[in-house]
């Protein structure tokens, strides 16, 4: 889509509730309200930047989306860790090495009396890092607030940086996190390569559908004399759940390709 406007999925979300769906007669989109809508196009994170939109121009977002934006990339981190821990992808010795918050969660745990399943320990240490995290930002969040003066949810957007925040300690820990992943769990073929094959296989969806276009559903083809045929098949394709992806895929392509 990089010819026709781009793709982002947070501002695909707000299409979705504005544009996209049909619920009541003579309107577009959803009854939502302002605020959930500024939450809906403001979610950021340190891998996640959809930048301003028309209409939403505040500095910083509201309390409760800076919450939801440090919650979202909180957990990513955290339960990634603990899925290439279960697939075998990622080493606690070399986690224990390499990552501080994994080693400071994992000494609580050995503090516990007598022997852990592998599922419980994993759980344990996740749960360890998700809780350190969140007194970090309560703790942060709660004096940078108190500080900042703020009365009003305007005052808030007129913050030149979010309130909710970690601390630059936490922050620095958290980086490390990060890298580590991307380095030993994302890159790691058993990851990358369905990942590639899921990029194939919506490239595969576009091109077709580019070629056949009478196939996409008919809400999608109304609106392709407004916002052109690639935009409306972006919508189709957006809205499709991952199996049906893959069902689309294996119909039009056979088995082979998808798998």
């Amino acid at each position: 889509m990089r010819a026709h406007g781009g793709f982002e999925h947070n501002r695909q979300s707000l299409r979705i509730v504005e544009e996209l769906e049909e619920k009541y007669p003579g309107i577009r989109g959803l009854n939502l309200t302002w605020e959930v809508r500024e939450g809906l196009i403001k979610h950021q994170s340190s891998y996640d930047q959809p930048g301003l939109q028309r209409g939403f121009s505040a500095k910083s977002p509201s309390l409760e989306a800076q919450i939801a934006n440090l919650a979202d990339e909180l957990i990513y981190g955290s339960h990634d860790l603990d899925d290439g821990l279960e697939a075998g992808l990622l080493s606690e010795a070399e986690l224990r090495r390499h990552v501080r918050v994994f080693a400071q969660a994992l000494e609580t745990v050995r503090a516990e009396p007598g022997p852990l399943s592998a599922e419980v320990r994993r759980y344990f240490i996740v749960r360890c890092i998700i809780d350190s995290q969140v007194r970090d930002v309560v703790e942060t969040s709660e004096a940078a607030i108190l500080a900042s003066g703020v009365k009003t949810a305007d005052d808030v957007r007129r913050q030149a940086r979010p309130l909710v925040r970690h601390s630059p300690a936490r922050r620095r820990l958290n980086a490390e996190l990060s890298r580590y992943l991307r380095q030993h769990l994302y890159a790691n073929p058993a990851v990358a390569e369905p990942n590639h094959r899921a990029g194939k296989m919506l490239q595969d969806l576009f091109q077709y559908f580019v070629a056949h276009t009478d196939e996409i559903g008919e809400s999608s083809r109304k609106r392709a004399p407004q916002t052109g045929w690639p935009r409306a098949i972006c919508d189709y394709l957006s809205g499709m759940t991952d199996r049906y992806a893959i069902v689309e895929h294996q119909r039009l392509f056979g088995l082979k390709s998808g798998a």
